[in-house]
């Protein structure tokens, strides 16, 4: 399969990352999210003026980054930077010049972050949007977090709106404008396995044909 960066947004209750991790195994790509990005920018105490020096260094940056994000691979574990050194529109300067970074190196899935932007003007890109009814929603935060249908709510409308404002910010658009994307999928009738196999085989199809 020729390379690939697939970027996937999502409404929240949508079994996005699940999907996400799925489509991973399936097409052997490495799955980057907001915890392993930003706990990158921590480590590495990265702000704007860093960034040269990554690029200067790429090849050392990943072979530390790599032997970093294998304790990702066994258990996730929540990272604790010792201070935050940037600021958020820094932070998110440093985040995309990761993802561009990581990208260059191999295949990967974005997971969140604006990805679509990041990537809008790279041929490679596929870029993905998420998104299911709200009883689907509510019934899986039910499930997932062990809240009631009320506390559901709250919790999906919130983190609903943090994606949203961030997204008018980064990305100075809507993330539910369908331009953004290649594709938009509602998954309310189907588990993650088959959105994730849907998924797989429509990308194969579409680098094949390239």
């Amino acid at each position: 399969m020729k390379k690939v960066i697939i970027t996937i947004s999502r409404e929240c209750g949508t079994g996005g990352r699940e999907i996400a991790n799925r489509l991973g195994e399936k097409l052997g790509l490495r799955v980057y999210d907001k915890t392993i990005l930003e706990a990158v920018s921590e480590k590495y105490h990265l702000n704007k003026q860093e960034i040269d020096r990554i690029k200067a260094k790429k090849l050392n940056f990943w072979d530390d980054f790599c032997q970093f994000y294998r304790q990702f691979d066994i258990d996730r574990p929540a990272y604790q930077p010792e201070s935050r050194k940037v600021t958020s529109r820094e932070l998110y300067y440093t985040e995309s010049q990761i993802m561009r970074n990581l990208a260059e190196q191999e295949s990967c899935i974005i997971l969140g972050r604006c990805g679509f932007s990041v990537f809008k003007d790279n041929p490679e890109a596929v870029k993905i949007f998420i998104h299911a009814d709200r009883d689907v929603r509510i019934k899986r935060i039910v499930a997932t977090k062990g809240l009631d249908a009320n506390a559901a709510v709250e919790y999906i409308d919130e983190i609903d709106k943090a994606r949203e404002n961030f997204t008018k910010y980064f990305a100075s658009s809507s993330i539910y404008d369908t331009r953004n994307y290649d594709l938009s999928i509602n998954v309310s009738r189907y588990s993650t396995e088959d959105v994730a196999t849907f998924l797989a085989e429509n990308i194969r199809r579409r680098m094949e044909m390239e």
